[in-house]
């Protein structure tokens, strides 16, 4: 009887032991089931950071991806990078973030965080409507938006420095639980280079997009009789395969000199790879015309076999397609010649057609670059418009046909379009689709004759 006691007692307890370690297992089975999960998700909103183009992309990922993570409903980002533009917003219009702008920065939502990017993430401000930490003004802003709480995080690196901070907001009075807070403080790391990355992109791109448009006219001349007009959209530098020029030259004569083209190619390998450097050449040769333009602009056949000699000679690796218009305003006279070229619009109160140049190819291509020039004239109202590659491709899906689709979009410009050629020229990139890769200049240049 006496032996037996232990056996009872033992028996008691073991069903009490194997109860906790099949509940110490089914704990850790739901931990590891929640990290799996927790992970899962984290990798969905990594990847769609990943596969954002340009920093205005990768802002807007980092915005909608936290605020998914954390629950939110709304969000703001400002960055330290100079050149960046105005903060960028989650479901906030012009105007709510305008208010948020007049928050100070010392009792706003970013307050400490834009300069110490190491600092862990934290809840601001809970309850706006009661927290001391939330200044008078941005209670007063918090109330007008209907905010309830906000949550911010720093963006930066060790060697970047500080690039910004997000911050989500809340409609209530909330305070996220660990799990959100550790998932966004793990994306935020893993967003933080690559929205370095994109500044020192961004900022590249506007220095290179800054000189290119520097080699091209910051204005048309003027003249009685002849109005002129000009667009140019160019293509991201880091997809462009070329450069389009456009150019207008009063000449000492009071007649005008109207030139559009494109230069491109390097030799073996050229592509995107090369933009900056067809747009270095692209200047070289957009001042080699002008001058060619100065000494004998009333023919342009001469004036573009004279740039065919210069390109083979300084740019033996380069292309271009070019147009060369002489025009005498009074006399409404047109003389021009192409090479390779798509040829120019004729837009009268008939309508609109081609103004017919031979065919050539481009300079650079051949021994010898050989072309008849073109006469015409114009009557008082219509308009001359000389246009590059890009844009005939954009409006169709061969050349042939996006040259046809464009000509007919100026056929059927309403009459109020044709009277000023801007708008004639609003008119005809509005009718080009959207681009879907960006890889080509859109350049146009209109004559008016009054």
């Amino acid at each position: 009887m006496t032996d037996a006691k232990p056996l009872t007692a033992t028996a008691t307890v073991l069903p009490d032991l194997g109860f906790l370690a099949v509940s110490e297992t089914a704990g850790l089975q739901d931990r590891l089931v929640g990290q799996l999960s927790d992970l899962t998700v984290l990798q969905e909103h990594t990847e769609l950071l990943v596969r954002a183009r340009g920093l205005a992309d990768t802002l807007a990922a980092v915005l909608a991806s936290g605020a998914a993570l954390l629950g939110a409903r709304r969000g703001l980002i400002t960055t330290t990078a100079r050149g960046t533009g105005r903060p960028v917003g989650l479901n906030l219009d012009r105007s709510e973030l305008g208010a948020l702008e007049t928050v100070p920065a010392e009792h706003g939502p970013f307050s400490g965080l834009l300069s110490h990017p190491a600092e862990p993430g934290r809840l601001l401000i809970t309850d706006l409507a009661t927290d001391p930490a939330a200044g008078p003004r941005f209670r007063q802003v918090a109330e007008q938006l209907g905010l309830g709480a906000c949550y911010a995080v720093p963006l930066g690196t060790d060697q970047d420095g500080p690039l910004g901070a997000a911050v989500w907001f809340y409609d209530e009075p909330a305070e996220p639980d660990p799990g959100r807070l550790l998932l966004v403080h793990r994306y935020c790391e893993f967003a933080a280079p690559l929205l370095a990355k994109q500044f020192v992109s961004d900022r590249a791109e506007q220095q290179a997009e800054a000189l290119r448009r520097g080699l091209l006219p910051d204005r048309l001349p003027v003249s009685p009789g002849l109005r002129l007009a000009a667009r140019c959209v160019p293509a991201a530098l880091e997809r462009s395969a070329g450069s389009d020029w456009y150019d207008a030259i009063a000449l000492p004569d009071g007649t005008f000199g109207l030139t559009v083209g494109s230069v491109s190619g390097d030799g073996p390998g050229a592509g995107p790879a090369s933009a900056p450097g067809a747009a270095a050449a692209m200047g070289r040769v957009r001042a080699a015309l002008r001058a060619y333009a100065v000494l004998e602009g009333e023919d342009p056949v001469s004036v573009l076999g004279d740039l065919e000699l210069l390109l083979k000679t300084t740019e033996p690796n380069r292309t271009a397609t070019a147009l060369y218009a002489w025009v005498q305003p009074e006399e409404r006279r047109i003389t021009l010649a192409g090479a390779g070229h798509c040829p120019p619009i004729l837009v009268t109160r008939y309508g609109a057609n081609f103004v017919e140049t031979s065919l050539s190819a481009p300079l650079g291509m051949l021994s010898c670059w050989e072309a008849p020039g073109v006469e015409l004239d114009a009557e008082p109202g219509d308009l001359l418009v000389l246009y590059t590659e890009g844009l005939a491709r954009r409006c169709g899906p061969t050349l042939h046909a996006g040259q046809n689709a464009l000509r007919r979009a100026a056929a059927d410009a309403p009459r109020e379009l044709r009277q000023e050629p801007d708008r004639l020229l609003g008119h005809l990139l509005g009718s080009a689709p959207a681009a879907t890769d960006g890889s080509d200049d859109l350049v146009l240049l209109a004559a008016r004759f009054d």
